[in-house]
């Protein structure tokens, strides 16, 4: 039996919304990103400001930091291109060797079509068998399918192999065939149909795979359905069990495949809530894991890093940045505060 989609319960990000008068006008105030297309945009000023930053007798970190995290990635591009017109010099290559360290890799990141950064990112993830569940699951499972399939033709490109085949090469069992699945960007997309039988029948057959060589099931349901859907089958299944699916999975799996799991769980209940915990992770860290603050930053700042502060503000009683202002040191710090963007009281 399907019937059309009722009124859910609001999302802590459009509850907010909605106390600000925004709910029905996102579209017209912009993404849910901290950085969006720079109104006052003069590429000649920018290439003038970089040069001049870079030229002089000392390198101007805070010139460089404002340019590029007060522009849009297109309009990064737009610079990088009119730089080396006006140059005949490469901007990447002549702010490398401006900067040095951490503000270094996120000159990099900045300055990097995203479809590149995402394809750099996932093949030090899959060669590095200590983060292939955890950054593979981030980039196949949260980008676009657009993005998506422009990250694997680059990935291809950039390093002559699918990136299917380096998954196959590098992982092995139901971790394998989870990010195979997830690569091959096929979930089904929200129709605004509730189809109360599939949900049902996704259910049963999940309780039933709770023994040996039943593993495909929960890969096949949890890549290929919509995350509506999925999340419905999460809570009919906690009420069918007493008990949520993340705590089967738990149970069932262990090692690599259940941290994927999880994360993939995650990443349909609350995609900005998974960003959330992943930023507060790497800030609790002994030295703070600059390389996933980087990422996450940067890839999630031109769409729901309003989103992420706040259920970091909600979840964890501080905001965003606050807990960057305390963590981070050196040159970058400015950087990750200037993407980040405001204090969340």
């Amino acid at each position: 039996m399907s019937v059309t989609s009722g009124k859910t319960g609001l999302s802590l990000t459009q509850e907010i919304l909605s106390y600000l008068g925004l709910a029905s006008k996102t579209a017209a105030w912009g993404t849910l990103g901290t950085l969006r297309t720079f109104l006052s945009f003069s590429v000649d000023k920018d290439v003038q400001r970089l040069l001049r930053a870079i030229a002089g007798e000392g390198v101007d970190h805070n010139t460089i930091m404002d340019v590029l995290t007060n522009r849009s990635r297109e309009q990064r591009q737009v610079i990088s291109r009119a730089f080396q017109e006006r140059t005949q010099q490469d901007l990447l290559t002549s702010l490398q060797a401006a900067v040095s360290g951490n503000l270094e890799r996120i000159v990099v990141a900045l300055l990097r079509p995203a479809a590149h950064f995402d394809a750099r990112e996932l093949r030090t993830a899959l060669k590095d068998s200590g983060s292939a569940e955890d950054v593979a699951v981030e980039i196949l499972a949260t980008r676009a399918p657009p993005q998506l399939q422009e990250c694997l033709a680059v990935y291809k490109h950039n390093f002559q192999v699918e990136a299917e085949e380096d998954i196959k090469s590098e992982t092995t069992g139901t971790l394998q065939d989870l990010l195979l699945a997830l690569a091959k960007g096929d979930r089904e997309s929200f129709s605004e149909i509730i189809d109360y039988n599939l949900a049902e029948q996704d259910v049963q057959a999940l309780k039933r795979a709770e023994g040996p060589s039943t593993e495909g099931t929960w890969v096949l349901i949890l890549t290929q359905r919509n995350p509506e859907h999925l999340i419905r089958v999460f809570e009919h299944y906690q009420r069918c069990t007493g008990h949520e699916l993340e705590q089967t999975v738990r149970n069932r799996f262990h090692g690599d495949v259940q941290m994927a799991l999880l994360s993939l769980a995650s990443v349909i209940r609350n995609t900005p809530l998974y960003f959330a915990d992943k930023l507060h992770q790497a800030l609790q860290e002994t030295e703070p894991n600059y390389q996933v603050l980087m990422r996450i930053l940067i890839s999630r700042s031109e769409t729901d890093l309003l989103s992420i502060r706040a259920e970091f503000r909600r979840k964890f009683g501080k905001s965003l940045y606050s807990a960057l202002q305390d963590a981070v040191k050196g040159d970058c710090r400015l950087a990750l505060l200037a993407l980040c963007r405001a204090e969340d009281l």
